[in-house]
């Protein structure tokens, strides 16, 4: 490659290169340092070495009895169930007309655009938890419960509310990528399949969608792990308090700012967001050998 063609590249990446470093590797680099400190954001930081960590794991009694259990169980729950609905969708409206698709597609991305407008105008109206909410007005009419059900501050019933919402917001990108992978694939590889004797949908979603569309769908599982396990506000903002009800919504991302932005233990925040950022790096792994192509 002549010097010009590199100094050309060069410039244009600058940019990408300039913000990427200043709002995602230098953050995260000082993460990583403020972990092995005590900082409550007024006295220099003071280096405790793997207290932090070692205080995470064995005396945070909240960490290790609700905080890590409900993010790991919410991961598993509404990550692999979102990929699918995302995957099954983008699938049946690549089925109809152009115009009804992007219709329906519009409608079912929006809610990944204005979910925090939507939770304070719909679901907290749904799930509110006297005789007026929708969900409690049409239980109590046609004789399902007698009373009236706490659905946000219960114990009980916060966790899958919030897989409920969870779940209805996360058509984002990911979806999109999906229906333009389905809308992508060469007609002509159908055809040859048929040709070749496959003969039901499913064969054809299993033998020739899925894997015409790895990237897309490798896309789509990596931008499911991460926003599956950096959520948190749905259960805060459902509940309307930080803890939650008794720690049952209580995830990974609610304890870091519990303890980051309430009670200025920086440092300790810091070790929970690297923690954090290892599981969302062992689960993309993950997910990168599952979906990458082998040669």
């Amino acid at each position: 490659m002549r010097r010009s063609d590199r100094r050309w590249i060069v410039t244009f990446l600058s940019p990408y290169i300039a913000l990427f470093s200043i709002f995602i590797i230098v953050p995260t680099i000082l993460a990583i340092l403020l972990s092995f400190t005590n900082f409550n954001t007024i006295q220099f930081p003071k280096f405790v070495g793997l207290k932090n960590y070692v205080s995470l794991f064995t005396t945070d009694s909240v960490f290790m009895q609700y905080v890590l259990p409900n993010t790991i169980k919410f991961a598993i729950i509404v990550g692999p169930l979102g990929y699918f609905l995302a995957f099954f969708l983008a699938w049946m409206l690549a089925q109809i007309p152009r115009i009804p698709r992007t219709i329906l597609s519009l409608i079912i991305y929006s809610p990944s655009m204005t979910v925090g407008v939507a939770m304070q105008v719909i679901w907290l109206t749904v799930f509110s938890g006297d005789k007026s909410g929708y969900l409690n007005s049409f239980l109590l009419r046609v004789g399902l419960i007698d009373q009236p059900i706490q659905w946000l501050q219960s114990p009980k019933f916060l966790f899958p509310t919030m897989v409920i919402v969870t779940l209805w917001s996360s058509m984002g990108v990911g979806f999109l990528a999906m229906l333009a992978g389905v809308l992508n694939t060469d007609p002509e590889v159908y055809e040859a399949g048929y040709i070749d004797g496959i003969s039901k949908r499913w064969q054809e979603i299993f033998y020739i969608t899925i894997p015409l569309m790895k990237p897309q769908m490798l896309f789509g599982a990596v931008m499911s792990v991460v926003s599956t396990f950096q959520a948190g506000y749905i259960g805060v903002m459902l509940s309307g308090s930080n803890p939650t009800p008794q720690y049952s919504g209580q995830l990974i991302v609610n304890h870091i700012e519990d303890f980051g932005f309430m009670r200025y233990e920086m440092g300790y925040a810091a070790a929970i967001s690297v923690v954090l950022l290892i599981m969302i790096w062992i689960s993309s792994k993950f997910v990168w050998a599952l979906f990458l192509e082998k040669d």
